[in-house]
């Protein structure tokens, strides 16, 4: 079933890595020197101008921090709504002008149902009390008359059936939209495990329960910035995906695998009971990953292994999301100071710390 397709949000946003960085460096002097608070919707707003793909939009903010010594919350929120995320709205109400179009089809069917279902009551009560009468004479017609009510209401109830049937696939095409929608919000379009808003929102979670029961490993890849340096961003995001993979494949079901930002990734281990089964795990992962190998596609040439450095931390009664991150990271810096391409020293991985 054939659907119009809106820009969304990755429409929008395309950039790799290193061009985002300079947009956002462009974005940020033009934010302090008007003086804008800075909050996402005004990120958004100025990293767009900083893209100038939208010359209406540039115009709009011009003339706003033009006229308004303080620029209006009111007015930035309009504008994001309107060129930010104008496709997601527009899939929004889409998706709900179909519902409400396969809700009145089914009632329309439903009436015409119930319509023809009274008609052939009619017949049948008018047949029944012909047939009662002691004068036969009126018998062939009224014979003929319930069996034109009948393939009538015969055709009527197919009818029916091919529209709840319809009904039924696009409630079905809806809710694998719906679906499709909500996972491609939660996960991180390059890797394809989840984001870091849904690993926050996760973990988030796990630390709620009256008895927390989580592990989280934090791996970051080992001289990554100079491995984009020497053989570019491209073949780095194939490496990031490589990694991405590897870690879906190599963690238990119950694990959640998400990439916490740039060449980070995290794992969250819900339930796991202690610190030695994360730690195996992230030991398995360490040892996995070095031996994956990466080619050059144009050269045939095999590239140096890929080597991370882990951190790992249980989670303790009065977690917080921070403290947790705290722990783990402070753990992966320790593998990093010792000569990266390990899983960071047990020693004080359970004292509490928070993150100032």
């Amino acid at each position: 079933m054939p659907k119009s397709k809106s820009r969304n949000l990755m429409d929008v946003f395309p950039e790799e890595t290193r061009e985002a960085a300079n947009l956002l460096k462009q974005a940020v002097p033009n934010m302090v020197r008007h003086d804008i608070p800075p909050n996402p919707i005004h990120y958004a707003l100025w990293y767009s101008y900083a893209q100038g793909n939208n010359a209406e939009l540039k115009q709009r903010l011009d003339r706003i921090v033009n006229n308004f010594a303080v620029f209006p919350p009111e007015a930035a929120i309009k504008l994001y709504r309107e060129y930010i995320i104008n496709g997601e709205l527009e899939q929004a109400r889409s998706g709900q002008q179909q519902v409400i179009d396969v809700v009145d089809t089914l009632e329309s069917e439903v009436t015409r149902s119930l319509d023809g279902g009274k008609n052939y009551e009619k017949s049948l009560k008018h047949g029944l009390e012909v047939l009662h009468e002691p004068v036969m004479d009126e018998l062939p017609s009224v014979l003929e008359e319930l069996l034109d009510s009948t393939y009538a209401m015969q055709e009527q109830q197919e009818k029916f059936l091919y529209r709840l049937q319809a009904a039924q696939a696009e409630v079905q095409y809806l809710r694998n939209q719906l679906k499709k929608t909500q996972m491609a919000a939660s996960l991180d379009a390059l890797t394809q495990v989840f984001n870091r808003f849904s690993f926050n929102r996760f973990l988030e979670q796990a630390l709620a329960e009256q008895h927390p029961n989580a592990a989280l490993i934090m791996l970051d890849l080992d001289h990554f910035k100079a491995f984009n340096d020497q053989y570019g961003h491209v073949l780095g995001d194939r490496v990031l995906q490589t990694v991405a993979q590897m870690l879906r494949e190599q963690t238990p079901s119950h694990a959640l695998c998400a990439r916490y930002g740039g060449e980070e990734f995290a794992v969250i281990l819900n339930p796991c009971g202690k610190l030695d089964e994360a730690r195996a795990l992230a030991e398995a992962l360490r040892a996995k990953l070095q031996s994956l190998r990466v080619k050059v596609r144009n050269t045939d040439k095999t590239l140096d292994n890929i080597t991370a450095s882990f951190g790992v931390a249980l989670a303790q009664p009065g977690d917080t999301l921070d403290s947790l991150i705290h722990r783990a990271d402070e753990d992966l810096y320790r593998a990093k100071r010792s000569g990266r391409n390990s899983v960071g020293a047990k020693t004080d991985n359970l004292t509490k710390t928070r993150s100032k």
